[in-house]
């Protein structure tokens, strides 16, 4: 319970931390928040962590020009999104039988259903738009391996996907992260982010109580 409240408050005031490790680790803060999202997009089993937020707040931080430069943040997190997704992709594929089937498996099966059927309903396609869902981008690479998706054509897709997701993530915060009332409300602009990222999800959790229901 502790756990989960340090990662509320740290998603929720995400930019006093982020200036927090600025200030502590000067430019191995790159490092760190690649670290972030190579994880966030890379292992199977932390799909809890910041993905959105941590964008807007560092591209905040580099409008502020406070120890974090816009030009270094955009490539950087790119390759980290990149390697993030190809990483997963092949731990669903050589492991991903053995690590949903497991005993005392980590992997909920209802998120990996959902991705699936997410999957059956868009395609290729899913990769980029999965870029915009939380928890459903982390095992949407998974999924991928753990089907007969090529990988070729899944990194093309995930070039596409993280392309748009880190420019323009990063750059909301950089273009509006330094307006006064963002600084001001900022726990409210990542609360709406969240919200934001979240209404497919919830919209698409919705229809499929109504078609139940109906049949």
């Amino acid at each position: 319970m502790d756990l989960f409240r340090q990662l509320l408050d740290f998603i929720l005031h995400i930019d006093h931390h982020l200036l927090e490790i600025v200030k502590e680790y000067d430019q191995l803060t790159y490092v760190i928040l690649c670290l972030i999202i190579f994880c966030e997009t890379g292992l199977v089993f932390t799909p809890f962590l910041p993905g959105d937020s941590l964008l807007f707040a560092a591209g905040a931080l580099a409008a502020q020009q406070i120890g974090l430069e816009i030009s270094y943040l955009l490539p950087l997190l790119f390759v980290a999104a990149v390697l993030g997704d190809s990483s997963n992709y092949f731990i669903g594929k050589f492991v991903g039988d053995r690590l949903v089937n497991a005993k005392r498996s980590f992997i909920r099966k209802e998120y990996l259903d959902k991705t699936r059927v997410f999957y059956e309903k868009h395609g290729g396609k899913t990769v980029v738009l999965a870029r915009f869902m939380p928890i459903l981008r982390t095992f949407a690479p998974f999924v991928a391996g753990l089907g007969s998706m090529i990988y070729q054509r899944f990194l093309s897709f995930s070039l596409i996907g993280n392309v748009i997701w880190i420019g323009l993530f990063t750059m909301a915060g950089y273009l509006f992260g330094n307006i006064s009332w963002v600084k001001d409300n900022f726990s409210s602009v990542i609360l709406t982010i969240i919200a934001i990222s979240l209404l497919p999800m919830l919209i698409a959790f919705v229809r499929e109580k109504f078609k139940s229901t109906a049949n």
